[in-house]
């Protein structure tokens, strides 16, 4: 509720109700603005296109829903007083069972909507599928795929913090996201050992942190500011407090975050890394002047640890494995003999006994025995 529109109410309730103090009115109020009070609008008023995208399918649901909503409470309201016991003029028919035209009404209006909210779902969840990387910045403002590429950044779940590390600036850092305004930004997502949700409300939408998995998200945030982003999925003691400052700057203000970040003096290597693991919780933001080339990737193969295999190795990935990331697994069925492996999991059927002959698969048992086996038996 705006000001003037509860300034507005307030005159009114004092006009009819001379008795009614502005300190009643207040008091009245009171519980309405502690409940708003809470709210945040970042889902409602959002400061990323996709967010944006976003908030209008739930602004669309919403409406479309209320179609069918809002006419069924009134029509609940009437039918109910226009067939009181009181209103005589009401006609009153037990016998009717059926309404050709009451029907079509019923049915048809429902599923008009089921099918607009359909393909609204349909055709959204396609184009805002994380994965794929954006066509425009903001409404008007397409991008050019072939020229402009995106900013990256590598995003790992952390016991309770999230590490924040940007692969081609070099650096790093702890509950402390800053993005360029109006530049698409690829997140790359990952978690060090609970499965966790990547949460960013006035950015984009929910993606799952999993270990030993690499999830994706394509963003934009067109308007600078300081926000807020969450754990959108619990994961122990410290989740309630789970969160990192999101801001939003110019491109100087960016080059200028990331040559202060240069000079922290702090490189992130195995060992910090190894310290970061650790739970904590209320973990100040942290800055890192370099990075360890490969130390997402062996986050991702769950491998950080001097010593451990890499989940790679164990899956057998190279030339008799998996493909490299990206690329689609080669079925076993289409596989030569000679990259199929050998043991005891795969063995060749027995060979056929000379009593069972050739043509025998040692599935005698299964026929009932013979005339004369079956009377020498019986002598």
């Amino acid at each position: 509720m705006s000001g003037k529109a509860g300034a507005k109410l307030g005159a009114v309730i004092m006009r009819d109700n001379p008795k009614f103090t502005a300190a009643r009115l207040g008091l009245l109020l009171l519980p309405l603005a502690l409940m708003l009070g809470g709210c945040d609008t970042s889902v409602i008023d959002p400061a990323g296109d996709v967010a944006r995208q976003q908030r209008d399918i739930i602004l669309i649901s919403t409406g479309l829903m209320l179609l069918i909503i809002v006419p069924v409470i009134i029509l609940i309201i009437l039918f109910a007083w226009h067939y009181r016991q009181g209103n005589r003029q009401a006609t009153y028919d037990p016998d009717f069972d059926h309404s050709t035209t009451l029907e079509l009404v019923i049915w048809s209006a429902p599923l008009l909507i089921i099918i607009a909210l359909g393909a609204l779902t349909w055709s959204s969840t396609h184009l805002l599928d994380p994965f794929r990387r954006l066509d425009r910045i903001a409404p008007g403002q397409p991008i050019d795929k072939a020229v402009t590429q995106p900013l990256r950044v590598q995003v790992v779940s952390l016991d309770w913090k999230w590490l924040f590390i940007y692969p081609d600036q070099g650096i790093a850092s702890v509950n402390e996201l800053v993005l360029p305004v109006n530049r698409e930004v690829r997140f790359d997502i990952t978690s060090s050992n609970m499965m966790n949700a990547f949460y960013a409300p006035t950015l984009a939408g929910m993606v799952y942190a999993m270990p030993g998995m690499r999830s994706m998200m394509h963003a934009v945030l067109n308007r600078p500011g300081d926000y807020k982003g969450y754990s959108a999925n619990y994961s122990g003691a410290g989740f309630s407090r789970m969160t990192f400052a999101l801001r939003g700057v110019d491109q100087a203000g960016f080059d200028r975050w990331v040559g202060e970040a240069k000079h922290s003096g702090k490189a992130l290597g195995t060992p910090l890394y190894m310290e970061l693991v650790k739970p904590s919780e209320r973990v100040p933001v942290m800055h890192f002047a370099g990075i360890e080339g490969d130390l997402f990737d062996r986050i991702v193969d769950r491998c950080v640890e001097p010593g451990s295999t890499c989940m790679s190795q164990m899956m057998g990935h190279g030339p008799h494995g998996m493909p490299p990331a990206g690329e689609k697994p080669e079925g076993a069925i289409f596989k030569g003999e000679e990259m199929k492996a050998t043991g005891p999991n795969r063995t060749s059927p027995s060979a056929p006994s000379p009593a069972e002959g050739a043509d025998k698969r040692k599935t005698s048992f299964l026929l009932p025995p013979a005339p004369a086996a079956a009377g020498a038996a019986r002598g």
